[in-house]
């Protein structure tokens, strides 16, 4: 009888957290790090014309660069691993580098923040948030290269000739493999292996490898 007795009333080992549940530490590192892209984009929008004017041969192809604007998103999934975190970290970023100053308008900038993270988020929740390899980062980075051309097209762009379209379109999804992809792959990896992320799932994985 005593022996049933404490079986019941011992007390249960807590439940496990779940890996999609967003701690403190996700929300800072998270806001650190759309803070961090933030002044970046801010940066890079105050040398765009200087930067894109030797793309401007072949109209379109300026898509390549801009998706340096669209990395945050990446690079906040694949360093927190949880649902949302591309869209947090770019809408973060857009919205700092709107409140810095932008010449695209402050409303314009983080819709286009939103958008841009919602396509590189699509391709990870494809992959249930357990794909975080190289390729999967390249295609979230052609994802959000993407969301960001048919945002453009539609808002800046309407009425523009096919040509251009399909050079923008492609451009940006290129480029957004490379520079939104295998970039923020690069970015996370090396935090990683520094020691910084060992309170994430993307810093346990690194050690596991070594």
């Amino acid at each position: 009888m005593s022996t049933r007795t404490e079986t019941l009333t011992q007390p249960q080992a807590p439940a496990a957290p779940s890996r999609f549940r967003w701690r403190v530490v996700d929300i800072v590192v998270a806001s650190v790090l759309g803070v961090a892209a933030g002044i970046v984009f801010w940066a890079w929008g105050l040398g765009w014309s200087a930067i894109s004017a030797p793309f401007q041969f072949l109209p379109g192809l300026q898509a390549s660069l801009a998706t340096l604007w669209v990395a945050a998103g990446v690079l906040g999934a694949l360093v927190i691993r949880k649902p949302g975190a591309a869209i947090f970290v770019e809408t973060v970023a857009a919205a700092v580098s709107a409140l810095v100053g932008t010449q695209w308008g402050g409303f314009l900038t983080i819709e286009a923040g939103i958008v841009q993270g919602l396509g590189a988020e699509i391709i990870f929740l494809l992959f249930f948030y357990r794909v975080w390899n190289l390729p999967v980062a390249m295609l979230a980075g052609a994802g959000a290269g993407l969301a960001m051309a048919i945002n453009d097209l539609v808002l800046w762009y309407p009425g523009s000739a096919f040509g251009f379209v399909a050079v923008y379109t492609i451009s940006a999804l290129v480029g957004g493999a490379i520079v939104a992809g295998v970039l923020p792959w690069l970015a996370a990896t090396g935090l990683a292996r520094t020691g910084a992320l060992d309170r994430f799932a993307s810093g346990r994985a690194s050690a596991r490898r070594v």
